[in-house]
């Protein structure tokens, strides 16, 4: 049976109920679409892509046992990157309403390869959406119609640190939960969804700071994927930063993996191997294992695979 699932929960539309066996998710002109246990379809934000015809891949969608997650999983990261960035494909006349937004929340543990996923998805939503634009009139590059938007940017400063407490243990311990500025990250989402349109920071890992108003997400952006570590975590400011998504997903990661590519990514930094292991056990490792337990909150759990 090739059917192609919805997200669990999106803004304005019922709630899907899903399968309860494994399913194909095929690349071809697809609908997202809600799935009763009745087999009623309703549709969802949005529908047919317009691109044609491919040939169906491996791409598998599982539900697991405790909540029903649909899980995407396939041995080729590519096959993966084409089934997300189709299922966020808007239709033209979602694209051409000024008010509206697709906020995706994209977490998961250090190592799991969110940023690339983003940036590929959104690529990928891009080119399929300027296929099925310059169809509908050849005379007009479309604009891009999807972003990333990180959670990297809304570290707090250096300095902010310093001002704290233990000094020594907040920059030993940044990238922890309590060493950015969720409130701040919070409010730019709500000014994204109430007003189209906003400047984030980025960060400079040069300098080691953010670069405020560096990111500008613009009316024409239709589907935004924030990217970070936390946002979807239960407690305080993070709960309400989970509720402004239309999509939660996770990137699901075995944690010795995940913490050797983060090893390997300190390094090629230029720690020494001592000083990058310190980091792993100290720091870390203990931030995937609170990360990995905001798995439950997720709409779709995506496996990770090797690059």
């Amino acid at each position: 049976m090739e059917v192609c699932l919805s997200p669990t929960t999106t803004r304005g539309y019922p709630e899907s109920l899903l399968l309860q066996k494994r399913v194909k998710l095929p690349l071809r002109n697809w609908c997202l679409v809600s799935i009763s246990r009745t087999g009623a379809v309703a549709p969802t934000l949005f529908a047919q892509t317009g691109i044609p015809n491919r040939k169906p891949n491996n791409v598998k969608v599982l539900c697991s046992q405790v909540r029903e997650i649909p899980v995407v999983e396939s041995r080729c990261i590519d096959e993966i990157y084409d089934t997300l960035a189709e299922r966020l494909l808007p239709t033209a006349a979602v694209a051409s309403n000024p008010k509206l937004k697709y906020i995706v929340g994209l977490a998961g543990p250090p190592g799991s390869g969110k940023s690339t996923l983003a940036s590929e998805v959104a690529r990928r939503v891009n080119k399929l959406w300027l296929q099925k634009a310059s169809s509908l009139d050849s005379q007009v590059k479309p604009p891009d119609i999807a972003t990333v938007l990180p959670m990297d940017g809304f570290h707090l400063y250096r300095s902010q640190l310093d001002k704290m407490e233990n000094p020594e243990e907040a920059h030993a311990r940044r990238g922890a939960p309590w060493t950015f500025d969720p409130a701040l990250l919070l409010s730019r989402l709500r000014i994204l969804r109430n007003q189209g349109s906003v400047y984030v920071p980025s960060f400079d890992h040069g300098v080691g700071d953010p670069v405020e108003d560096d990111i500008f997400v613009s009316f024409q952006h239709k589907v935004i994927i924030v990217e970070g570590n936390y946002i979807l975590l239960e407690d305080g400011v993070w709960k309400e930063i989970s509720s402004v998504f239309d999509e939660k997903w996770f990137i699901e990661v075995d944690i010795d993996t995940s913490m050797q590519r983060v090893l390997n990514r300190h390094i090629s930094t230029g720690k020494p191997p001592n000083v990058a292991k310190w980091r792993i056990n100290y720091n870390d490792r203990p931030n995937a294992e609170l990360i990995n337990k905001s798995k439950k909150n997720a709409d779709l759990v995506i496996k990770s695979v090797d690059f």
